[in-house]
């Protein structure tokens, strides 16, 4: 089965609403050449300015990150239905960073990502090891424990509205970056606990992204990979011509 390639980007703490703004318009400009899926997660003060540069066209609007709670006295919080609100239809949750500087565990991530599919948005889960934790050994241990408590009590009929990121901690944004062959090892990993966890054919049909500075240099050779199926893409997202040159590597 031929899954359709998915580049995302995530252009984290950068960007202001006018920067942000051309941008989104250079992306645009080029994106109706292209097959693939493609979405952009401008930061939160951006959205309701790139909501307007991408209506209407194939590129898709995201978040980076969403609360797990509907409305109410939650100081500092987005809830899912104002991001609908401004357009987005994507989230990205669980990224290693949420994890790593604030302290997101699999449950919460799980928690949040219930209320996303609830509210009818579309989600990016992250997933991922740290340096230490591949030197030892454990990097498929911990992927596809994430992937087990992220995706808890969400049935398979979900799976649809849900897309898997693998981002090894240590190659995000050091300029380091798994080789094809090692990333496609751990995809492979992860499409097999989901089998174990669904069925062969919800395995089958997951698109999984590598997350781990994908950029134009290596994305073919990423890309070529049987079980990678697109880029959440960091650094590389933040010019126009580095995030078109990555989808051209996806024909």
């Amino acid at each position: 089965m031929a899954r359709i390639k998915y580049i995302a980007g995530n252009w984290k703490m950068n960007k202001l609403s006018g920067e942000a703004v051309a941008l989104a318009q250079g992306i645009v400009k080029e994106a109706g050449n292209f097959d693939c899926k493609i979405m952009i997660a401008p930061p939160f003060t951006a959205l309701c300015e790139v909501g307007k540069v991408v209506k209407g066209t194939n590129v898709l609007l995201g978040a980076q990150n969403m609360s797990n709670k509907v409305s109410g006295a939650y100081t500092g919080e987005v809830s899912p239905e104002m991001l609908k609100d401004l357009g987005v239809s994507v989230v990205i949750l669980g990224h290693s960073e949420r994890r790593g500087y604030y302290g997101e565990t699999d449950e919460f991530i799980n928690s949040k990502i219930k209320l996303a599919l609830e509210q009818g948005l579309d989600v990016i889960l992250c997933v991922g090891e740290t340096l230490a934790q591949r030197e030892a050994g454990k990097a498929a241990d911990v992927v596809t424990s994430q992937v087990q408590n992220g995706l808890k009590d969400i049935s398979e009929c979900a799976l649809e509205h849900i897309t898997i990121a693998y981002e090894p901690v240590w190659a995000i944004g050091t300029g380091k970056t798994a080789t094809a062959q090692d990333a496609d090892a751990i995809h492979k990993v992860i499409r097999e606990k989901l089998a174990s966890l669904y069925s062969a054919d919800a395995a089958e049909k997951m698109i999984i992204q590598y997350g781990g500075s994908m950029k134009p240099e290596n994305a073919a050779g990423l890309l070529a990979m049987p079980n990678i199926d697109g880029g959440l893409i960091g650094g590389a997202a933040l010019k126009a011509d580095s995030f078109v040159a990555l989808l051209k590597c996806t024909k």
